[in-house]
């Protein structure tokens, strides 16, 4: 996990973006809250791997 999950989730991040741009550019309300939505799927996945980050560091700092 980690890196190719946060890769991933920066590169969903990305996409949505330019999915909202696009549905903006375009008048097509659908794209764009479809991109809105990519964004804060991938910002939640995100915080999840921070938590998990979080953890697994406060875990090895114990040992």
């Amino acid at each position: 996990m980690g890196a190719d999950d946060k890769a991933q989730n920066k590169t969903e991040q990305a996409t949505g973006k330019v999915k909202e741009g696009v549905g903006g550019a375009t008048d097509n309300e659908s794209l764009k809250q479809e991109g809105k939505k990519d964004q804060v799927k991938a910002d939640a996945k995100q915080v999840g791997e921070d938590v998990k980050d979080t953890f697994k560091d406060g875990t090895d700092e114990n040992r």
